[in-house]
């Protein structure tokens, strides 16, 4: 049984605040440790339930955020910024389940800490007419290689927005948000339990699940707070502009789509 994580942090137990999760920040180092610990509790459940392997991707930011020399020893790391694919670099078809741990509900929604969607420059992502968050987004990553997503991690509007975008992942709730920098934090004793108990449910039904796929022609459309983001986006062969701020593509393979708009995410990181 092979378990591929990938790890966000705004989804963490106890982070409300944009001073925890910027490099640099005055609270930073203290929520590097609160994410290290609460990933190896979830490495740990799976390995007791029957995991022989787990890869982690550290896919916060500039990716060097998990403590490497305090991570569960029997689980391998990729660290490091601008992989091919991104949050989800490392998956392929030898895995038997993903674990999206720590992840944040999609951009616009009400009462989510942090809710965005890869940047926050990036309003609204549709793929097939559908609003998705990075859980849908990179979901069907995971589903192009056949491989389920198995569990989630995060408040109570992330595991919603799973539901919705997702085929039954195990949601489980680590914060009750209150809004964009607030939250309702369990106590760490319930929050062990419940991640152990999601785990070893997860584990259980793996089999069951199917992955989500992107099939036949696949539409993307991403919105940007500035026109000027979309214009230049517009630029890459196959985009077009839907309207002032949207930018859109078609292809039949989610794959390669996936990667215009990774590379869309470059190119409007420069726009100002």
């Amino acid at each position: 049984m092979k378990i591929y994580i990938s790890v966000d942090m705004e989804g963490i137990s106890s982070i409300v605040s944009p001073n925890q999760i910027s490099h640099g920040g005055p609270e930073y180092q203290s929520a590097v440790k609160i994410m290290t610990k609460e990933v190896n509790q979830i490495i740990k459940a799976a390995f007791d339930n029957g995991a022989q392997e787990v890869v982690v991707n550290d896919a916060h930011d500039a990716g060097t955020n998990i403590i490497a020399e305090e991570l569960y020893p029997y689980a391998s790391l990729i660290r490091g910024q601008y992989n091919p694919l991104s949050m989800m670099q490392g998956i392929d078809e030898t895995f038997d389940g993903v674990f999206l741990v720590g992840y944040h509900a999609r951009a616009g929604t009400s009462s989510a800490v942090f809710d965005h969607t890869y940047a926050f420059r990036m309003s609204d992502v549709k793929i097939n007419g559908q609003p998705m968050g990075e859980m849908g987004i990179n979901g069907r990553v995971a589903g192009y290689f056949n491989v389920p997503v198995a569990f989630v991690s995060g408040d109570q509007a992330t595991i919603k927005s799973a539901a919705e975008e997702l085929d039954g992942p195990v949601g489980v709730i680590v914060k009750n948000a209150i809004g964009r920098y607030a939250a309702k934090i369990l106590p760490a004793k319930v929050l062990e339990d419940q991640l152990t108990a999601g785990v070893s449910q997860a584990m259980s039904v793996l089999k069951q699940l199917p992955p989500t796929k992107a099939e036949g022609e696949v539409q993307l459309e991403v919105t940007f707070t500035v026109a000027e983001m979309a214009k230049v986006c517009s630029a890459i062969p196959g985009c077009f502009l839907r309207d002032c701020r949207t930018v859109a593509y078609n292809g039949d393979d989610y794959l390669a789509v996936f990667k215009i708009f990774l590379l869309m995410l470059r190119l409007s990181e420069g726009v100002n």
